[in-house]
């Protein structure tokens, strides 16, 4: 029987993207692990391998179509010996949707399909492609999804035996169903009625009438912008954000930065005063390792190394690339690696891993002349810290003499669930202590 293709999940939180091409046609054959489609996400258009073989008998999905729900069928797969006459479900009888226009998504798609073709649409179709705890995806050929699904057979149980560890007919066949899992509890306080509930505001339609007649352009959403705009909304709403607020004296730094330049220009290294804090924070993450933590919705992840996130604007938005290890690097490697990973944000070619992750993330608008602001926590991390420009500013020493210094003032976000304020402080004391004494970084 034929087999959907199904719209892949490209990272654990996708729930849509474009379909921007089509690396096959119909009649191609195709074998497990050839590239056979792009798929552009919020955040980078991705390559999309065939995890069985067979025939490519209809292309439901054009190329060029946005908004195609994660696990809508977007092309029919023939095994040996079936032809296209064998496609009966509706979605595959019909035509391919316009490029310009989104796909339905699969509950839609349904329920505009002939009540008496809808039990052979679904007896056709093999189930959706698995998901591990950890939310990766778990390779299984349609047979051994049918079989496991008919024998009630957890496949995040079953070690696979066929090509890169996927699971295969024989690995389920003799399988024995584990006992039905619990349902999962609802979350504390929080009913399904209020968890669906729209945000706040007026609507579209109602945003229009009110401009209506006043000239303005419209400007439409890409996958990018709608993400930033959900993350960080519900960022706002279910993080519970407090703030920490330091000025740091930047003189210091900025001397021993044109020392070790100098030193290093023969080998055309140059550090910015954003490498220097890079690596004060995540040296004060492993001075104050309680802080050094992520959110897991019921737990806590207190992390090892520092990963330390960084903002890079780009057109249309942000990525907040992860500087890994950064503790353990030299000022050095960290300043050629943000260059690396900036220039590769900007031309949105990273890789899924080097921008998912991390437990701290540094928001940076100095080089934009301000001076403070409050950035929002990018979750599931602990903290941001927002960095703002280096000014000339009357200071009171120590023996209570007047100087002029230059000061950058910090703000440090916090997610309550995680960090307290105490400990908050104590890593913000850590960060300070790290730039105003610029050496100790290299001890």
């Amino acid at each position: 029987m034929p087999t959907e293709i199904l719209m892949p999940a490209l990272s654990p939180t996708m729930e849509e993207g474009t379909l921007a091409k089509w690396l096959v046609k119909e009649g191609d054959t195709v074998s497990s692990g050839d590239l056979i489609a792009e798929i552009e996400t919020d955040k980078a258009t991705m390559e999309f391998e065939a995890v069985d073989e067979g025939v490519v008998g209809k292309i439901l999905v054009a190329e060029g179509s946005e908004g195609v729900k994660v696990n809508t069928p977007i092309a029919v797969l023939l095994e040996d010996g079936e032809s296209a006459d064998d496609i009966q479900s509706s979605a595959a009888n019909g035509p391919p949707a316009p490029a310009a226009e989104p796909a339905k998504d699969a509950a839609a798609a349904k329920s505009e399909a002939p009540k008496d073709d809808a039990p052979k649409a679904e007896a056709k179709a093999a189930p959706a492609a698995p998901q591990g705890a950890d939310g990766s995806r778990i390779f299984a050929s349609p047979l051994a999804r049918r079989i496991a699904a008919d024998k009630g057979l957890d496949l995040a149980q079953i070690t696979g035996s066929g090509p890169k560890g996927r699971i295969v007919k024989a690995d389920v066949i003799d399988a024995k169903p584990q006992a039905a899992a619990a349902p999962k509890a609802e979350a504390a306080g929080a009913s399904p009625a209020a968890a669906a509930a729209a945000p706040a505001g007026p609507s579209a339609d109602q945003v229009a009438r009110m401009y209506e007649g006043r000239d303005y352009e419209e400007v439409k959403l890409d996958g990018m912008r709608k993400t930033i705009a959900a993350r960080l909304t519900e960022a706002k709403q279910q993080v519970p954000h407090f703030y920490l607020r330091r000025d740091i004296q930047l003189d210091a730094l900025l001397k021993f930065r044109g020392e070790l330049n100098k030193q290093l220009e023969a080998r055309g290294v140059k550090l910015s005063v954003n490498d220097f804090i890079i690596k004060a924070c995540a040296l004060a993450l492993q001075s104050v390792p309680d802080a050094n933590a992520v959110w897991a919705g019921d737990r806590v992840l207190k992390m090892k190394a520092s990963d330390v996130a960084v903002a890079v604007a780009i057109e249309g938005g942000l990525f907040t690339p992860v500087l890994q290890d950064s503790d353990s690097k030299s000022l050095s490697a960290l300043s050629a690696e943000m260059k690396d990973l900036a220039a590769r944000a900007r031309d949105r070619k990273l890789a899924l891993h080097e921008y998912q992750g991390g437990s701290f993330a540094i928001s940076n608008l100095g080089m934009f002349g301000i001076e403070n602001f409050d950035a929002v926590i990018n979750p599931p991390h602990g903290a941001i810290l927002a960095v703002g420009a280096g000014v000339k500013k009357p200071v009171v020493g120590k023996d209570g003499e007047l100087a002029v210094a230059t000061v950058m003032s910090v703000t440090l976000s916090v997610d309550h669930r995680v960090i307290d304020g105490a400990l908050g402080a104590e890593l913000l004391n850590a960060i300070k202590d790290n730039l105003e004494n610029p050496m100790v970084m290299l001890a």
